[in-house]
């Protein structure tokens, strides 16, 4: 968490409808958030400065929540946030997609629902604009800050931040909400509706808009896409098949395995039927490759010998046999000791809503981009194979210019 401190860059929101609400007077391919990882809860956090005075306040980034929320009254105290009327159009904009929530009373203040994501609890907060400082997005001037307003996010109580990181003060919505990050970014900047997140085991950075600038033309285009899905806010994908060093498992006959794209868990997850089958297979690929068997750590199902060399590829298999999300070595191992490592994908449960939860973890190193507009989802599997990666601290990485 202290290497946030190194990476601060500010941003606007303002989430408008475009008539009614002045755009920022520039324009951008995108615009980019420092993101690190938390070594404690494994969550990754970003920092914004906002209020009057300006201040710092550290978010946990959640891929499928609605908007941004805080804790208003610890940490960073604002003296220049409004309250938003509840008979306002942001408030019924906010309230979009909550259903039986949208009473407008008269001298009223407007009440939203900010969803922890990381211990699946709702709260009441009271929604607010507020002074946002913005750095500026254009790569060739970034250090150039000014301030805009009318920034709406929820506030929330200081008991909602339980489960957070450290220093987090509540949570960073990246889900399809018309008052998220994406959404408000895309409006105000002028940029396409789409965010990347590039997310590592130390800094990784999280960007709207196109990302050729960042990544460079090379390796934006060298993206796989595959259809996006999004239910009320959480993005999924549908997986065909999975394979281990090429093997097809049995696990078709589950049904249709739905993944959903997860920030706020740290290793991907199986509904238990077909954990059964993936681990099973996993460890006849492992005996084959002449890996060794340990005693297994907490939370994980399977650790192996950390002196062999090689592990398993997995591939998850979208629409087609052409198209592969391959997961292998660091997004696949967790290293626990100098002598052992676990295999980083967990049995979620007999009850687990979705089939697949692909964590943090197996999206680390790999560029993956939402594209909102088209409804599609671009990745790049391991960037590391591309001799670069997501952290902006490393030597090799495309993102050090901009740091």
């Amino acid at each position: 968490m202290a290497s946030l401190s190194q990476f601060l860059l500010f941003f606007s929101f303002l989430f408008c409808l475009k008539n009614t609400f002045p755009v920022l007077g520039f324009q951008s391919n995108f615009a980019l958030f420092p993101v690190a990882k938390d070594a404690a809860t494994l969550q990754y956090v970003a920092r914004i400065s906002h209020g009057a005075p300006l201040g710092s306040t550290d978010l946990v980034v959640d891929l499928g929540g609605s908007f941004l929320w805080m804790d208003c009254n610890s940490g960073h105290v604002s003296s220049s946030y409004r309250l938003i009327s509840s008979c306002s159009v942001n408030c019924s904009r906010a309230k979009f997609h909550d259903l039986g929530s949208t009473s407008c009373l008269l001298n009223t203040n407007c009440y939203v629902s900010p969803y922890n994501g990381v211990t699946g609890s709702t709260s009441m907060g009271e929604l607010v604009e507020d002074v946002i400082a913005v750095d500026s997005v254009d790569p060739s001037d970034v250090g150039q800050s000014t301030t805009v307003d009318h920034f709406l996010f929820a506030c929330a109580s200081t008991f909602h931040l339980q489960g957070l990181a450290s220093g987090a003060k509540g949570m960073m919505g990246l889900g399809k909400a018309s008052i998220s990050l994406p959404s408000q970014l895309s409006s105000s900047i002028g940029h396409s509706q789409k965010f990347s997140v590039c997310l590592s085991s130390s800094t990784g950075v999280l960007l709207t808009g196109s990302g050729d600038t960042v990544f460079g033309t090379k390796i934006a285009r060298s993206l796989a896409y595959t259809p996006l899905i999004t239910k009320q806010n959480d993005y999924f994908i549908n997986v065909q098949s999975i394979k281990i060093n090429g093997r097809r498992l049995a696990v078709h006959e589950q049904g249709k395995l739905e993944a959903k794209l997860s920030t706020v868990v740290p290793y991907t997850t199986m509904v238990s039927s077909v954990y059964a089958i993936f681990s099973k297979a996993y460890v006849e690929a492992a005996t084959k490759m002449n890996m060794t068997r340990v005693e297994t750590v907490a939370p994980f199902g399977l650790c192996f010998s950390s002196k062999g060399p090689l592990v398993p590829e997995i591939d998850l298999v979208l629409q087609s046999e052409m198209v592969k999300w391959r997961i292998q070595g660091r997004n696949s191992m967790v290293k626990v000791s100098e002598e052992s490592m676990c295999l980083g994908f967990l049995d979620g449960g007999l009850e687990q809503s979705s089939p697949i939860v692909i964590g943090g973890l197996q999206m680390e190193d790999n560029l993956l981009e939402f594209d909102i507009g088209s409804s599609m989802l671009g990745f790049s599997s391991s960037l590391l194979l591309k001799e670069t990666t997501c952290s902006s601290s490393s030597q090799d990485s495309k993102l050090k210019q901009f740091f």
